[in-house]
């Protein structure tokens, strides 16, 4: 097959190849994919440079967690009628050396999910991390309807997603942005409100759109940056669920008594390490929501394999306003 791989950390263009691999063979209870797009996610980034100064896990590693494709070969203990499916692959890197930027990736059948047949693959492949991030963020603490959610940085590849579900959930949604076309896709996504933070006091803005009541949720890329925008925003009983941060060496400061009269919760939020619980429901209710046409996320430029580089590139640069995705084959 051929794959995108690296062998060491490094700048994109001076540790990324193309070239060909033998083909994977799924094991019990795993399945193959064929995959046609993959996505690209920071924490990619982050495994290909040494974030933090986190080694290699592997000697050499194919990309990507976030893909999407057809099974065309199953494991002993999957059920051969899954050959065929169309599906969407989350984690497809995690805890192995090779992800999705390959022709084919073996994964466990629990994480090649059925990908509705009015979703693209594009679509499928935009879901993964950005979509289960925010699912968690979002309902680890109850159901959304009719209340008020606040999503920091709405343009970016989890806030993004932040909004189409909160608004498939039947929420009021918030959104703050850094610039006008980060602003057309928080609107576009459905965003009740859009807040230039550049330019607007983020919480007046939001406490006079919300009656003075603030909200309910927030959905945060940088806590530590925008600890007291929450304290500000937040409504009695409000939730941040934090799920980023720009440095590796953030430290976090929380007003307690403001924090404590308004009986706040700090929640913190890894994909990677979610209970498989919570796993399962956002697998399915991202599904569900995808399956609905309510999930259209922004794609910000899709490149083919060959050019894999460049995607790196564009994703590291914090230029790209939506998903960066490889096209790997045609379905």
């Amino acid at each position: 097959m051929r794959a995108a791989f690296y062998d060491l950390q490094g700048p994109a263009k001076e540790v990324l190849a193309v070239g060909e691999l033998p083909d994977p063979q799924p094991g019990a209870g795993e399945v193959r994919v064929r995959v046609v797009a993959s996505g690209i996610n920071p924490s990619d980034i982050k495994t290909r440079t040494g974030f933090g100064g986190k080694a290699m896990p592997f000697p050499r590693i194919v990309p990507h967690q976030d893909g999407a494709g057809v099974i065309d070969a199953v494991g002993p203990g999957v059920h051969p009628s899954r050959v065929g499916e169309r599906v969407w692959i989350y984690m497809g890197q995690w805890g192995r050396a090779f992800g999705t930027a390959a022709e084919f990736v073996v994964v466990p059948s629990v994480q090649a999910v059925r990908l509705a047949d009015n979703a693209s693959f594009e679509i499928g492949a935009a879901l993964g991390v950005p979509a289960m991030t925010a699912h968690r963020c979002l309902f680890a603490d109850g159901d959304l309807r009719g209340k008020r959610v606040l999503v920091q940085g709405g343009a970016g590849a989890v806030g993004n997603a932040a909004i189409l579900l909160a608004k498939w959930a039947g929420a009021w949604v918030a959104a703050t942005v850094s610039r006008e076309q980060q602003a057309e896709v928080a609107r576009a996504a459905g965003a009740d409100l859009v807040v230039n933070r550049r330019e607007e006091n983020v919480a007046a803005a939001v406490r006079s759109a919300t009656g003075g009541n603030g909200v309910d949720r927030i959905v945060d890329v940088d806590i530590s940056a925008n600890i007291d925008v929450a304290i500000a925003s937040l409504a009695r009983d409000g939730v941040v669920s934090a799920y980023s941060a720009e440095s590796p060496d953030a430290k976090l400061t929380i007003p307690f008594f403001p924090a404590l009269l308004g009986g706040f919760s700090f929640r913190f939020v890894y994909v990677y390490t979610m209970p498989e619980s919570a796993m399962r429901q956002a697998a399915d209710e991202v599904s569900a929501c995808a399956a609905s046409g309510a999930y259209a996320p922004r794609i910000a430029k899709t490149y083919a394999l060959d050019e894999v580089a460049e995607a790196h590139e564009l994703q590291e640069s914090g230029k790209a306003v939506g998903k960066v995705l490889l096209r790997i084959q045609n379905p």
